[in-house]
């Protein structure tokens, strides 16, 4: 699915082929992230960083052939994501409700959100926890 990244004012607008893929390894969806210039020229991996935050571009975000097309593409790459994901349920149950695994992917793109909050998502729904999780 294509989403549209808001560069930098000399940059322009850019657009990304997200591509959600399971890793074996860490057991977690991975996220990988092809970009286009506003020409339609595909980005350099590394230009990609520009579009994450800073705190993040150096520690989680990789380059790595993409497992389907073998094309060096970036990813977030997935060490910490059942950390993070563990952390989301485990304070929902803090306060009382039953976490929805229906949901799940939702949340992991929330979570990716914050690491790439230059890209704009499609959310159709509200993924407040309390909203997502059943009492």
């Amino acid at each position: 699915e294509m989403m549209v990244a808001e560069a930098p004012p000399s940059l322009g607008s850019r657009t990304y082929d997200l591509t959600i893929t399971y890793d074996k390894y860490y057991m977690t969806p991975r996220l990988w992230l092809f970009g286009y210039d506003e020409s339609g020229r595909p980005l350099k991996p590394q230009d990609i960083f520009e579009d994450v935050l800073t705190q993040y571009a150096s520690k989680t975000v990789t380059v790595d052939p993409h497992p389907c097309t073998g094309i060096p593409t970036a990813s977030i790459h997935p060490c910490k994501h059942s950390q993070v994901m563990k952390k989301v349920v485990d304070q929902w149950i803090e306060e009382g409700a039953e976490p929805r695994h229906d949901l799940s992917l939702f949340v992991f793109l929330k979570f990716m959100s914050s690491v790439i909050p230059t890209i704009n998502y499609d959310f159709t729904m509200d993924i407040d926890g309390q909203k997502l999780a059943r009492r």
